[in-house]
């Protein structure tokens, strides 16, 4: 289906593969930070309309705002406790697998996945991403939370774009290439 929506991981990771330090620490990602240049972010989210999260990477977020910063747009929090809605955020319990397939389905933009680590491995197990855009900050963690942190079925990538920056990050965009056929890798 060509006008289906496109599930895409968007994300910053060390160059050793974490995308939070010991305790949740995101400081690393201040490494990166120069005034004016978002790396493309303000660019990509408006391409999208609905935000896939996990509940841990949500309550992190909020300790790190006072406002929702994604609260105009459709937000899945998956957890295994819900809680009441809160304007546009819904806590689902749900299969997830069922949810992005039929949020696939839905008329709309693109769905943005911000992760966490559980949520992003989860969804590459049922081979779900369509893209992935990888910010890679130029720092060596050694210890975190880990990006790919679970086994998952073999996917081929296409590079489809590559940037860098001055301040030394690198960004990779690849889509999920389903015309190279390739056994699942156990």
């Amino acid at each position: 289906m060509e006008n289906q929506r496109k599930l895409i991981l968007y994300i910053a990771i060390s160059l050793d593969g974490y995308i939070a330090g010991p305790e949740d620490d995101l400081s690393f990602l201040s490494i990166v930070d120069q005034e004016g240049e978002d790396y493309g972010y303000s660019k990509f989210i408006q391409t999208i309309d609905t935000i896939i999260m996990g509940r841990k990477t949500f309550d992190i977020v909020m300790k790190m705002v006072e406002v929702f910063p994604h609260g105009d747009k459709a937000c899945y929090i998956i957890t295994k406790n819900p809680k009441p809605d809160a304007g546009k955020v819904r806590f689902y319990a749900g299969d997830l697998k069922e949810l992005i397939l039929k949020l696939k389905n839905k008329p709309g933009k693109d769905i943005f996945c911000d992760g966490g680590a559980e949520i992003v491995n989860a969804l590459l197990e049922e081979k779900l991403f369509d893209e992935l855009i990888i910010s890679i900050i130029p720092v060596l963690l050694g210890t975190g939370k880990r990006l790919f942190c679970r086994e998952y079925p073999f996917q081929n990538l296409k590079l489809v774009e590559s940037k860098s920056f001055k301040s030394g990050l690198a960004q990779l965009k690849y889509k999920i290439d389903e015309s190279k056929f390739q056994k699942d890798i156990k």
